[in-house]
């Protein structure tokens, strides 16, 4: 159980080996699909560039959707450790804010209402619905003495309803506007050109920034704010830095590949079985383990039903639920 803090040295083991993971998952992204290549090919195709067929399919198709894969993986798994620690809560995720809800609100408007039809366009909306829907969360979660995390959980789960419905009604009306949005609604990694990540990509590294630094202060916080501000924290301060934080990642990760759930949720929880409740250790683990879920999740995808394709937010719902069911129901869930 997380009570029992493993010994360093089998906490860097584990990161270790699950960096080894990784990178296997790397390598069988860029492999593995409607036709398979060697890595050899794969290889050739990034050193000696050609015209074949092959090499197309490799530099424009599997590897800018294996680099995605592994952005948004890393987004959405620190995010998720980091609602987390700030609701203590450890089936909390960034649907319970209202971050997906607020981004796939704000792109139907923009198909439906503002005719936007481009990826690279509605992406920046969706950015904006998270940001604004957390703004609103974070103040209805307010209080006297500041945010209650059960009181942001409950304005959270609201709003999203509230919005979820919203974008219904908008669908229904316009079902045509809304075919091409189908793909993203679904939670994708497929058909995502880099050009949509290096826009985000500097967001992203402000929000790992702004999560290393309220490790610290997270770790206090686990013991209650009165020890917390006991030791020091300024409490305010650190949940504002941790929702900016939520923001940017969930925000990122939602905009370029649509919701994806279960990852945020899932993974830090299965970080915080090996490493015990050290904030540091389970966003390291994060980083790591959520980009391996879902390019596992999205190889899976590719092969289930070749040589269709099944999106990637799908797989882990159906690989997340049975899971999560499994860790709810063990006796010793691990707390926060």
């Amino acid at each position: 159980g997380a009570a029992t803090a493993p010994e360093p040295s089998r906490r860097m083991l584990g990161l270790l080996a699950a960096v080894a993971a990784l990178l296997v998952l790397l390598v069988l992204s860029v492999t593995v699909g409607g036709t398979t290549m060697s890595p050899a090919a794969v290889w050739d195709a990034l050193v000696n560039p050609s015209d074949g067929f092959d090499q197309f399919a490799i530099r424009d198709f599997r590897l800018p959707r294996t680099i995605v894969g592994l952005v948004v993986g890393a987004a959405l798994g620190v995010s998720g450790a980091l609602i987390q620690a700030l609701t203590r809560n450890p089936l909390a995720d960034t649907g319970i804010l209202g971050v997906g809800a607020g981004s796939s609100f704000a792109v139907t408007v923009a198909v439906g209402v503002l005719g936007v039809r481009d990826i690279s366009g509605y992406m920046w909306f969706a950015y904006a619905g998270a940001l604004v829907v957390t703004v609103m969360v974070l103040a209805l979660g307010s209080t006297r003495r500041g945010q209650s995390p059960v009181l942001m959980v409950l304005a959270g789960v609201c709003v999203s309803a509230v919005l979820t419905g919203a974008s219904s009604a908008l669908t229904l009306t316009n079902p045509e506007a809304f075919d091409q949005m189908r793909g993203w609604s679904a939670g994708s990694i497929m058909g995502r050109p880099l050009e949509l990540i290096w826009p985000v990509l500097p967001l992203l590294v402000v929000a790992l920034v702004l999560a290393l630094s309220v490790t610290a202060s997270l770790n206090a916080m686990a013991l209650g704010d009165d020890v917390a501000a006991a030791q020091g924290v300024r409490l305010g301060l650190s949940r504002v830095l941790t929702v900016a934080a939520i923001t940017l990642l969930a925000g990122g990760a939602t905009a370029i590949a649509g919701p994806i759930g279960f990852v945020g949720l899932m993974v830090p929880h299965v970080a915080r079985w090996f490493v015990g409740p050290h904030q540091g250790w389970i966003f390291a683990y994060s980083i790591v383990l959520a980009p391996s879920l879902l390019l596992a999740s999205d190889i899976l995808g590719r092969v289930v039903i070749a040589p269709g394709e099944i999106p990637v937010g799908i797989v882990t719902a159906f690989v997340g639920a049975p899971v999560l069911i499994g860790l709810v129901r063990r006796k010793k869930a691990s707390g926060l």
